[in-house]
């Protein structure tokens, strides 16, 4: 996990570049699922590294978004709203302060192999994503 003081296009293409190079640098091909935010573009690895660079990384990349209004559903999002809950819910002065709770955080998720129960049924789509379905009207001749 990393900190950083804000959320650019060159920290997010920073940390692809590390997940790539570092933490995953035999991988044929690195899945993302990520949220929709401006930054988390191919385009944003063309803002921070030259041309050449940014495509060898880009081609080890199969990106998904999740949906834009369904951000609830997205397990990622669930496990940061405990890490929020159960870390980020004080105030943290510093961010050498932030990054050792959140190393702390992470520490203990990690030992205590936490998992997230998934209550979303494939069922429960059509009411809950009501919105997000066509409606489908018969036409009688």
């Amino acid at each position: 996990m990393s900190v950083h003081e804000h959320r650019t296009a060159i920290d997010w293409a920073q940390e692809i570049k590390y997940l790539s190079d570092v933490m995953f640098p035999d991988a044929e091909k690195i899945i993302l699922v990520m949220d929709n935010r401006n930054t988390h573009k191919a385009a944003s690895l063309y803002k921070a590294f030259p041309p050449k660079e940014a495509r060898r990384i880009i081609k080890r990349l199969e990106i998904h978004y999740t949906p834009r209004h369904g951000s609830w559903l997205d397990m990622a999002e669930i496990e940061l709203n405990v890490m929020t809950r159960q870390c980020l819910s004080r105030r943290i002065d510093t961010i050498a302060r932030l990054k050792n709770e959140l190393s702390a955080w992470e520490t203990e998720r990690n030992r205590d192999e936490a998992k997230i129960r998934w209550h979303f049924q494939t069922g429960d789509a059509r009411e809950k994503l009501i919105s997000l379905y066509p409606i489908i009207s018969s036409a009688t001749s």
